[in-house]
């Protein structure tokens, strides 16, 4: 398992927010859902994606933008075009005013605009990543992340597009798994890109003794885990590889683990029928009293006290 796949792998879209907008100038709609993550991919046509206090972001045909929340923007025709409908959390629709447009602009199976043959076509993913792991990756990424059309393997958008429109058994599966795989497919695109500024974690797993670690730790974290365990199965000395590894990730290796294990932890506490004695076993921890102090130690609350809040 790479870093990518590791922070992949656990949260993944289940029943997610996936339409298809139809929009014909002039058009503006006030993004304030508070997502954390959001997937805009422009079919056709051209677009303006406006953050609060930033430049307008110019989006063309095969473009992809993904928006970390929670803070709102607009997307548009044009920078100046006027916001003629507002997305509330829940996905609510609204004119500026408050009046209800869910009727209004309903043009069909998962359809929603102005018209049905604008002139303008955005497909729209929309999910909760509700997990440790995948908060990681969120703090990753900046605001508003452009991907332009040529610089990714872009076959998904006409899958996605086929596929969202239908209205068939199984159907909400089938794109909450094609919804993954384009976030998936532009992350490492994006990631490989200089001006991405990819985080050391990630940057690490290229190098041949750190990535090998990066790897044991995402597969196995488990495991009864030591310094010099690591470097005996790397063939390196417990310093070579102390130091090779703090100077690549921006930290040692216990304290890498510890984070990891408490990032899985938290996520597996959000299962109700999970146990913190089950779940210390799962992430390499002795007994729920191992667990529990460590996860207070970090974090500032029991796993209990986490449960709770994040219920």
């Amino acid at each position: 398992m790479d870093a990518l796949t590791g922070l992949l792998d656990g949260p993944r879209a289940k029943g997610a927010f996936l339409l298809r907008a139809m929009l014909d100038p002039p058009w503006s709609v006030r993004i304030q859902d508070k997502a954390p993550l959001s997937v805009m991919v422009l079919v056709r046509g051209d677009a303006c994606v406006v953050p609060d206090g930033g430049e307008p972001i110019l989006v063309r045909a095969g473009d992809i933008v993904i928006a970390s929340g929670p803070e709102p923007y607009t997307v548009a025709d044009a920078p100046d075009t006027e916001p003629q409908a507002v997305i509330h959390p829940g996905q609510r629709c609204s004119t500026p005013d408050g009046f209800d447009l869910e009727q209004a602009m309903d043009l069909g199976v998962r359809t929603w605009g102005n018209s049905p043959d604008g002139g303008t076509m955005m497909l729209i993913g929309t999910y909760q990543l509700e997990g440790e792991l995948s908060q990681r990756l969120l703090n990753a990424l900046p605001p508003m992340l452009t991907m332009p059309g040529d610089a990714w393997d872009n076959a998904l958008i006409s899958l996605l597009e086929l596929e969202i429109a239908k209205d068939e058994p199984g159907q909400a599966v089938i794109l909450d798994r094609l919804l993954d795989l384009l976030v998936i497919s532009v992350l490492r695109a994006w990631l490989s890109r200089p001006e991405a500024e990819a985080p050391a974690w990630y940057r690490a797993q290229s190098d041949s003794i750190v990535g090998r670690a990066l790897r044991m730790l995402h597969n196995n974290p488990a495991h009864p885990w030591t310094v010099a365990s690591l470097a005996t199965e790397l063939g390196i000395s417990r310093a070579a590889f102390a130091r090779r590894f703090t100077e690549l990730v921006g930290e040692p290796p216990m304290t890498f683990l510890t984070g990891w294990r408490l990032a899985l932890a938290a996520d597996l506490l959000r299962e109700p029928d999970a146990t913190i004695g089950s779940v210390a076993r799962k992430v390499g921890y002795g007994s729920g009293f191992a667990l529990s102090t460590a996860f207070k130690r970090v974090r500032g609350l029991s796993p209990q006290q986490f449960r709770v809040a994040a219920s």
